[in-house]
């Protein structure tokens, strides 16, 4: 898994396969929040276009897998 991408088509797939993979109970919550964390914190700009999610990168990932990248990022940000 690469860290930083320069294609939003990339990098919203890669999102997506991480909570797909958590949605089918192969990796633990635990987990997945780690491999979205590194992701996010490697392309913040990418992915966050003023506090919102990109629309580019929301439409690849539909609106259940953007609600739970969103709540880890916040949980995460929180801390």
């Amino acid at each position: 898994m690469r860290a930083v991408y320069r294609n939003p088509r990339e990098l919203a797939t890669c999102l997506k396969d991480i909570v797909d993979t958590y949605n089918d109970d192969l990796i633990s919550y635990e987990k997945m929040e780690e491999r979205i964390m590194k992701i996010v914190d490697a392309n913040r700009d990418s992915i966050y276009k003023e506090k919102a999610m990109s629309v580019k990168i929301a439409n690849v990932l539909g609106d259940e897998r953007v609600e739970v990248i969103n709540k880890v990022v916040e949980s995460k940000a929180g801390q």
